[in-house]
């Protein structure tokens, strides 16, 4: 039966882990040869500097003093305190003039200069006697045929090296050990951020439209990512919740319409038709006609600012546009029996496309003209926002909208209950959000300060100035 690997040893990032556990182990292995070589050149070096400076000394007082100097030379070393050298001296026969041991406790050279490794026998206090290691040079004499021995106890430097050795080899191991334990731990802790983040998108995919990924606020890239994933369920939720919503306010919206102009064909089929009539019924039922096909290209439109497929672009100056607007809307509130006043700033310019920013201020003036009763005021204004941004205002003294609602008019086919007796699709205010947020803008709804029963709606569209 074959068994199966957990999910982490099978990620990017275990197999990421362990690269870098054989980096870090190629690296460590590295490091603790360099510190072993250079620690064990050091010792060994400097105890050749030491054993060349002795040698040095005692052939000075050799070709200074001849056989008697270096005998006593030789002599006053070994009663030095602190000593660490070994010594011995004997003659061309062999016969011992100076020295620690009883002989040469190696086979004297036969060239002029040999480095010799020997163990000794050194008495301890208590009497008992152990075997030392020793390392040193003997030098044969040239004039006489003598030999000089000079020698150090290597036990202790021995006994660094093997603790460096112990230590590398004890240390090795345990670095590579706990490199391979920190990757599986990376990559098990990467692997259950990535498996949150599948299991979310699961559920999503089964329906759970509200379920979201888990933000721990670590600020890392897997934050980051679960915030970006999370903002799009919130637009894909948005979207469909829109898209549910949107067949029922068609039907709702689309009803009435249909409804009238089959009820006004069916009553002129019903009777005879005299040319005036017939062509009044096809005038209504074109006026009717019309009023669908806005409804649709409206949808269409909205659907195309959406997707990011319309829209380009451009330096403008919003103040010239707001003029023509004033111009073409004055006479509209005239007729309606409103009062209508404008204040534009001059010389405002935003980044846009000219056409949408028109669309979308006439749609909140065309709204406060539909809706403000007879009697009432309007009021439009351009002018500066805070931190460089151009506020676009309309200023009504309707009905309002409910601080409750304001969220939920500004999506598709959303209209209030008193809203459904004027003509309209529900969606010129959520064009208008639209073209704010392709602007990196926004649409702000709030009271105008009318009276409780009729406070009036301030719509304002704010736009970053260039």
């Amino acid at each position: 039966m074959r068994l199966a690997l957990p999910t982490f040893l099978k990620t990017t990032t275990f197999k990421l882990a362990l690269i870098y556990s054989a980096m870090f182990a190629a690296f460590s292995a590295a490091l603790l040869v360099y510190l072993y070589y250079s620690t064990v050149y050091y010792i060994r070096a400097e105890s050749e500097r030491r054993l060349d400076l002795e040698f040095e000394q005692l052939g000075n007082a050799y070709f200074t003093g001849g056989m008697e100097r270096l005998s006593q030379s030789v002599l006053e070393r070994m009663t030095r305190t602190g000593s660490t050298y070994f010594y011995y001296l004997e003659d061309s026969s062999g016969r011992k003039i100076a020295g620690h041991f009883g002989r040469m406790p190696t086979t004297p050279p036969t060239a002029d200069v040999q480095t010799v490794y020997f163990e000794f026998r050194q008495q301890e206090p208590d009497g008992t006697e152990i075997l030392r290691p020793a390392a040193g040079r003997i030098v044969r004499l040239r004039d006489n045929g003598g030999a000089l021995l000079v020698a150090f106890d290597t036990e202790q430097q021995t006994a660094i090296v093997g603790r460096i050795q112990r230590a590398i080899f004890i240390a090795a191991p345990i670095g590579l050990l706990f490199s391979l334990l920190g990757g599986i731990l990376i990559s098990r802790g990467a692997a259950r951020r990535a498996d949150e983040l599948a299991r979310t998108a699961e559920a999503v995919m089964g329906g759970e439209l509200g379920r979201r990924a888990p933000v721990r606020g670590s600020g890392d890239e897997f934050d980051r990512l679960a915030s970006r994933l999370n903002a799009m369920l919130d637009q894909i939720e948005k979207l469909v919740d829109s898209t549910r919503h949107t067949g029922n306010a068609i039907a709702h919206d689309l009803r009435s319409p249909l409804s009238r102009l089959r009820n006004r064909l069916e009553i002129a089929l019903s009777e005879p038709m005299s040319r005036e009539s017939a062509e009044a019924t096809l005038e209504e039922t074109v006026e009717e006609v019309d009023r669908v096909l806005g409804t649709f290209n409206a949808i269409l439109r909205l659907a195309r600012l959406e997707a990011g497929a319309e829209g380009e672009r451009v330096r403008m100056d919003v103040s010239e546009l707001g003029e023509e607007l004033a111009e073409l809307f004055d006479p509209a509130c005239e007729e309606a029996g409103l009062s209508f006043k404008s204040q534009i700033s001059r010389n405002l310019t935003i980044l846009a496309d000219r056409d949408l920013v028109g669309q979308a201020l006439s749609n909140l003036l065309d709204n406060a003209v539909k809706y403000t009763p007879e009697g009432g005021a309007i009021t439009f204004s351009i002018a500066r926002g805070p931190n460089g941004t151009v506020d676009m205002t309309v200023v009504d003294s309707g009905p309002g909208v409910p601080e409750d609602a304001r969220e939920r008019v500004v999506q598709r086919f959303q209209r209030m209950d008193s809203a459904r007796t004027h003509p309209g699709s529900g969606l010129g205010l959520a064009l208008v959000d639209s073209v704010a947020d392709m602007h990196g803008g926004a649409l702000i709804l709030s009271d105008a300060g009318g009276p409780p029963d009729i406070p009036g709606l301030k719509a304002t569209l704010r736009l970053p100035r260039v």
